[in-house]
């Protein structure tokens, strides 16, 4: 049993790659990784240096997990800083890290691909072994390692789905917990927008149709694009807007190169959905969002102007009216955002994993006393992880006693 690490997702074929993960989940596809590589959206210079995972037994190909060396903590949305400054302010090392996650993308969905026929409860152990040995071959051969995996101080894994929450809790690996808000389509499933408002109190009705009209006066006309509409100058406008709101929003002009969109829009344009506005033929804002076979996944959105309730039209309502159109069972529009409550959108628990690593002291004085350093914060940051985890349910709590629906059991 042996780790093999990839300095990047293009030293394993699309086919065998993509065996392993859920077909139609977008974030994990080889397509995807690929593009953040080719275009410069990770790698060296970004502090997401890829190292991806692939478990073997001998000759056969078990597992595998997108993963990557992190020398900061920006970008994952799970955000680490307290236990990082809190590293720092007792001498210890906290950077790089391991991190098995999609980068900017806090969307729940599978982490670990299996392949066919593997016992599931049985590679997350077979993977800990093996990053524990400390060994492990690396494609291409020359590539070095800024560390040793098993002088890591920790490994995380952020947003992983229900089953393989399971296996890392089984795993005894620490948990906290974030909350955002998806918009769900319960069965038997609305048949249209109207019959959606029709849940909720009847001033939130008339706040959304309000909404909606403001935006259809001020002359403006919502498409979706997909497939074939997705060209190049429709890549070269949105990266305008994504770059305006990045700059708006943050003072840097975003994660993402414009070359990450374009390969996107090349390889992925089937699993790609705008909801765009257009005045005057011409394009003023979009919202970008990807998606699977039962649920949709809002990422970006950018304006060439300030239009009434728009963002509210392109991020949320045009997404909802998809979803019925389409059948979806779920609109997850992204991280934050507590007005997505008085949209609909119910408060969901999410979870980050982590699991910190003891070091093997020597016989020196200095050694020892650093290990029992190590201990004691690993100690109090799992103390931490339990007082989060309530804090964050209690939230929840009082999210949703801010839905909007009439009946409390719509939610």
């Amino acid at each position: 049993m042996h780790i093999e690490l990839l300095s990047s997702i293009k030293y394993i074929s699309a086919s065998t790659w993509n065996d392993l993960f859920a077909a139609d989940y977008p974030f994990c596809r080889h397509e995807f990784l690929q593009a953040l590589e080719l275009g410069n959206s990770v790698g060296k210079g970004t502090g997401w240096l890829p190292q991806h995972l692939l478990l073997w037994d001998g000759e056969k190909l078990i597992a595998a997990a997108p993963a990557y060396l992190k020398q900061h903590s920006y970008g994952e949305y799970l955000f680490d800083r307290a236990f990082a400054e809190a590293y720092q302010r007792h001498g210890l090392r906290y950077y790089p890290k391991l991190l098995l996650a999609v980068p900017f993308t806090p969307a729940q969905g599978p982490r670990l691909g299996i392949a066919k026929g593997v016992e599931p409860l049985s590679v997350l152990p077979l993977l800990q072994q093996a990053l524990l040995n400390g060994t492990a071959t690396t494609t291409p051969a020359t590539t070095v390692l800024p560390l040793n995996l098993s002088a890591l101080s920790h490994w995380q894994c952020l947003y992983a789905d229900q089953t393989e929450q399971a296996l890392f809790r089984a795993a005894d690996w620490l948990e906290r917990f974030d909350v955002q808000f998806e918009w769900q389509n319960p069965a038997p499933k609305f048949a249209s927008f109207e019959q959606f408002l029709s849940t909720l109190t009847a001033r939130k009705r008339k706040q959304i149709r309000k909404e909606r009209a403001l935006v259809q006066q001020q002359r403006l006309q919502i498409r979706t694009l997909t497939g074939d509409g997705l060209d190049a100058a429709f890549w070269q406008r949105f990266y305008q807007f994504y770059v305006a709101t990045y700059l708006k929003r943050s003072g840097h002009q975003g994660y993402l190169t414009e070359q990450t969109f374009l390969l996107w829009g090349r390889t992925m344009a089937a699993q790609i959905v705008v909801f765009s506005a257009w005045h005057d033929d011409e394009m003023v804002a979009a919202s970008l969002c990807f998606r699977s076979n039962d649920k949709l996944y809002g990422r970006y959105w950018g304006c060439s102007d300030a239009y009434s309730m728009l963002h509210f039209e392109c991020c949320y309502y045009a997404g909802i009216d998809y979803c019925i159109a389409q059948g979806l069972s779920a609109f997850d529009a992204g991280a934050q955002g507590e007005h997505k409550l008085q949209r609909g959108f119910v408060p969901v628990i999410r979870s980050g994993f982590y699991r910190f690593l003891p070091s093997s002291p020597s016989a020196d004085p200095a050694s020892v006393a650093q290990a029992e350093l190590e201990k004691s914060m690993h100690s109090a940051i799992a103390n931490y992880c339990l007082e989060e985890q309530s804090m964050v349910l209690n939230y929840q709590q009082q999210a949703r006693s801010a839905l909007p629906f009439a009946n409390s059991g719509a939610c």
